[in-house]
């Protein structure tokens, strides 16, 4: 005789922003069957009119506020990078979950905040690393946590983006924090601990660049940046990251690992920012470990909803957002 199937009451959820890439989130958690679209909070009516088409029957509200008074189980937070820590904190101290848009903060202050909120509320917090849930990626985590590299000494990451962003706060770094390595650079930092289990990161050093010139104001915000994190043991990561960068292609995404008995590498194809491929080394040899395609940018979304479902509450992996926001501090601080 089969066991009864377990079944999981979805959770309600508010959408706050509901751009791109929120009704993106929004219609990967949707699909899960693990929420439902209780209201929706966005500044544009356009937006507002393409989000009712995946969740006709969303209420329509003016603010965070608004969301918070109707007892939703969680938001999800996809406006302006000033607004995430702010916003993330007053939805948790009202006991709501949150699922923010990356960076969590435009400083570690900010995310330890938001954290410390989390924690104090006992709620499920989840930022959109995205990344970490591409099936490459996941299957380069477990060959590196397996010991199948050997000591992995060493990794190259990088992200260039052939288009710098299309809203004028990203220019301003009171706004964003500051440019490329917050925008796009928290992924490679932020793939290479996860896979290498979050060692110490012992030193940091870094230079950043705006039209192709070394910055020299505070206020500036980088369009380039290359990076090095030497680790315990003396492993080393190196970062570099882009916008507008004269590459040939839209993008140019990957991360390599190499250990003392192995290698394994990530990267997009023909400059997708979507499909991706990643390979095993042994030696001169290569080994196919994931090809296109692989519909993955919503998963992160659809896996806090489902936690969320299941009764998560407070999770302590959340505490290595900060050590990530840490590490963008350094960068910007030593460069």
């Amino acid at each position: 005789m089969r066991p009864l199937e377990t079944r999981v009451k979805p959770v309600r959820l508010g959408f706050l922003g509901v751009g791109w890439i929120g009704r993106n989130r929004m219609e990967a958690i949707l699909r899960s069957q693990m929420a439902i679209a209780v209201a929706i909070a966005d500044p544009s009516e356009e937006m507002i009119k393409e989000a009712l088409r995946l969740a006709p029957d969303a209420e329509v509200v003016a603010d965070l506020d608004a969301l918070l008074s109707l007892g939703l189980d969680g938001i999800v937070i996809a406006t302006p990078s000033a607004l995430h820590a702010e916003q993330s904190v007053g939805a948790l101290q009202a006991g709501a979950a949150v699922f923010c848009q990356k960076p969590l903060g435009r400083s570690a202050a900010e995310a330890a905040a938001v954290v410390a909120a989390a924690r104090s509320a006992d709620r499920l917090l989840g930022v959109d690393l995205s990344y970490r849930y591409t099936q490459g990626m996941q299957r380069i985590r477990d060959l590196i946590r397996n010991g199948e590299l050997g000591t992995v000494f060493a990794a190259d990451l990088v992200f260039h983006n052939a288009y710098g962003p299309d809203k004028s706060w990203f220019y301003d770094k009171s706004l964003s924090g500051g440019g490329c390595v917050i925008d796009l650079g928290v992924h490679l930092i932020d793939m290479a601990l996860w896979c290498l289990d979050f060692p110490e990161v012992t030193e940091t050093r870094s230079t950043l660049m705006k039209g192709g010139v070394s910055i020299n104001k505070a206020e500036d915000v980088e369009d380039f940046a290359v990076a090095t994190l030497t680790l315990a043991k003396d492993a080393v990561i190196r970062l570099a990251c882009s916008w507008r960068l004269q590459a040939g292609c839209d993008a140019v995404i990957g991360a390599d690992f190499f250990g003392t008995t192995g290698g394994a590498s990530f990267k997009n194809v023909g400059g997708s920012f979507y499909d991706f491929t990643a390979h095993r080394f042994r030696g001169t040899a290569t080994e196919g470990l994931v090809l296109p395609s692989d519909d993955w940018g919503g998963r992160g979304a659809a896996d806090w909803a489902a936690q969320l479902a299941t009764g998560q509450a407070y999770d302590p992996s959340c505490e290595r957002l900060v050590e990530v926001a840490k590490i963008i501090d350094d960068i910007y601080r030593h460069a």
